[in-house]
């Protein structure tokens, strides 16, 4: 039932079809409450704890996935190259109730911290806490990493009880979809709320895409477009081993595709261009794979992202099918947004 009304939403949510236009009154209450609570942040009515390092927000406001963990592990690459050295602080969704701020390293259980921490743990190598408050996140991480000069926040732009001197809002191919705010649309703020920079994961950036998601009335510069790219594989249980994924579609046999990702679709539309044709298994978000999702399926290969992969060698069932492949992607950005990013931060203050 759940995942039916999921469905649901998510189709009502791309157009303005009458479930949503008879959710409109209430996205309006939301809108209003979700202005009122940034405004009193704004006006210091409720108070935003500062860090002393600069801290740069990356988030949506596109309910789900749309490609912020690739985008974080890009940002901290981008300041590594800049001179800086960076940590990340995450909310850690999926992980069990955190009773104070964790560290998290490759090797940490997902269950307890959340998939997207460890993974961006492997990916970057840089120091990561998790917290369900960020500024206590903040100040934990920097006093366990006190050579670290600036802070990643993943996913935390309407976490407004921590200050922010850079902003990032993502979005991907489906825009702002119907516009609405919830739970009329998928918007958990309208498309005009200000931010330093918009970022579009998408394989094309349409003069209608670029001005639905950045109107002039966000303040922000021209959309700078992201692509995901991916075209190897590496085998889950020995991640030496690795093929291209033309290699794997030249193969032929039976190629199975899973995602427990914010958007599958995103990720099957990647294998199909790389020549591959899966059978599609979409799970839902922060799928934990407990309940082995494959161990009825027949396939010659299984693909699985790497958000994935993180929970199934946590799994021995899991880790050691050698049918299971993980498919790492790199985003791919204009350099000029990581110099206008850097050249933001330098001008912050310290606290």
């Amino acid at each position: 039932m759940s995942s039916s009304l999921e469905s649901t939403l998510s189709r009502e949510w791309l157009r303005r079809g009458p479930l949503a236009c008879a959710l409109w009154p209430l996205s309006l209450v939301f809108r209003s409450l979700a202005a009122v609570r940034r405004g009193m942040y704004a006006a210091g009515l409720s108070r935003a704890a500062r860090l002393p390092v600069p801290v740069v927000v990356v988030g949506n406001i596109f309910i789900g996935g749309t490609g912020k963990t690739p985008l974080t592990i890009w940002l901290v690459d981008a300041l590594r190259n800049a001179g800086y050295t960076p940590g990340v602080i995450s909310r850690g969704f999926g992980s069990a109730a955190l009773a104070a701020p964790q560290l998290v390293t490759a090797s940490s259980a997902p269950a307890d911290v959340g998939d997207e921490p460890v993974l961006i743990a492997a990916r970057t190598g840089a120091p990561v806490m998790v917290s369900r408050r960020r500024a206590e996140a903040g100040r934990a991480l920097l006093a366990a990493h006190p050579e670290l000069d600036i802070i990643v926040a993943d996913d935390g732009l309407q976490h407004y009880a921590l200050a922010r001197d850079v902003e990032i809002v993502l979005f991907d191919g489906r825009g702002v979809g119907n516009g609405w705010t919830l739970p009329a649309g998928p918007l958990r703020e309208p498309p005009s709320r200000r931010r330093d920079f918009t970022v579009v994961n998408a394989p094309e950036l349409t003069p209608t895409l670029a001005a639905s998601v950045a109107p002039r009335a966000a303040g922000g510069a021209v959309p700078v477009q992201m692509v995901l790219a991916g075209d190897v594989a590496e085998r889950l249980l020995a991640p030496s081993q690795r093929t291209t994924l033309a290699e794997l579609a030249a193969r032929g046999g039976k190629v199975l595709a899973a995602a427990g990702i914010g958007n599958p679709g995103r990720f099957f539309a990647m294998l199909r261009a790389a020549g591959l044709e899966p059978e599609e298994l979409p799970l839902p978000d922060h799928h934990d794979f407990r309940d082995n999702p494959f161990a009825d399926r027949r396939a010659d290969v299984i693909l699985v992202t790497e958000k994935d992969a993180v929970k199934c060698r946590q799994i021995e069932e899991l880790s050691n099918d050698p049918r299971i492949w993980v498919v790492p992607v790199s985003a791919r950005i204009d350099r000029a947004l990581a110099d206008q990013i850097v050249e933001k931060c330098r001008g912050c203050t310290s606290a």
